[in-house]
């Protein structure tokens, strides 16, 4: 099976099968202040209850993601911010954080990762430290995402095994337990279907039932596909793409994601009760781009979903 999917001639049809289709339901997509700004009009980019996660990178102003967050739930969308442990100070800073986004912009989602930095810039580390406060129980926030690593994470387990990761999630898994809120692991990208479904059958069988949010790298070019990978710790991955990039032929031609959805949606159809329930946009190519592609594959375009 071919592990990446280059541009369709255009005189080919753009859209995807049925159960690509189904499975793109309800997708979301991920944006900064930065590139959020380059959107002149979201309502013409996304539809109707899409969930959007705001990316808080290091250094980012809390006063550009409150007001990033602002202007989407004013145009309808759910919004759901990144919450780094390693970039909060203290337990002050994360509850003045949660109160402006509670209050300019109605926020009640977050996602909790530990972050980019190697050294923590005050109290947190982890994202299980973030949660044990109580501020977002306190505040009624309705859901809370964590992160998962389908080819681990070298950061976490240095060793490259994922003892120390799958430990957490079983944490996760466990407060999921006892907390009303509606939780989900939201995934770093990766590009090749059967180490994804591995993984996802391997949670399940554990006993780790946190539905799953896949994250797939949108329409970007190779070459800034690379460059991404390397940043984000992709794992082998990052192989494939390089021996692609050999190819000086398909290094100039975008990527698009074709193959590992259709091999996702292929097994979402034959056992419903697969762990993935959504699928989770990196739009490294450009938001307009992800989302004419994503649309254009779910028969979405000027229509409303519903995120899980």
């Amino acid at each position: 099976m071919a592990l990446l999917k280059f541009r369709r001639k255009d005189t080919e049809p753009r859209t995807g099968g049925p159960e690509v289709r189904a499975f793109l339901q309800g997708y979301s997509i991920e944006v900064m202040p930065r590139t959020a700004a380059k959107v002149e009009d979201f309502k013409a980019l996304l539809p109707e209850g899409t969930r959007v996660y705001i990316a808080h990178i290091e250094g980012t102003p809390i006063e550009e993601m409150v007001a990033t967050a602002k202007r989407l739930a004013e145009d309808g969308y759910p919004v759901m911010p990144h919450f780094p442990a390693r970039i909060i100070k203290d337990k002050a800073t994360l509850a003045d954080w949660i109160a402006r986004y509670q209050g300019e912009a109605g926020v009640d989602q977050a996602l909790m990762l530990a972050g980019g930095v190697s050294e923590p810039h005050g109290e947190f580390h982890s994202s299980m430290q973030l949660l044990e406060t109580g501020l977002f129980d306190k505040a009624g926030f309705k859901r809370l995402h964590v992160a998962g690593h389908p080819e681990g994470n070298k950061d976490i387990d240095p060793d490259g095994s994922d003892r120390n990761v799958a430990d957490a999630l079983r944490w996760k898994q466990a407060f999921s337990e006892r907390t009303d809120a509606r939780m989900a692991i939201a995934t770093q990208f990766a590009f090749e279907a059967d180490p994804i479904i591995a993984w996802a059958n391997r949670l399940q069988a554990e006993g780790i039932a946190l539905p799953v949010h896949i994250g797939i790298a949108g329409p970007a070019k190779l070459q800034t596909l690379i460059k991404f990978a390397i940043a984000c710790g992709v794992g082998p991955s990052l192989k494939v793409l390089q021996k692609r990039a050999m190819d000086v032929t398909k290094l100039v031609l975008p990527y698009e994601p074709d193959d590992v959805l259709a091999g996702l949606a292929a097994q979402k159809a034959v056992n419903p009760g697969f762990g993935i329930e959504q699928v989770h946009f990196f739009p490294l190519g450009g938001i307009k781009t992800c989302a004419e592609y994503t649309n254009s594959r779910a028969g979405t375009a000027g229509a409303v979903q519903v995120a899980h």
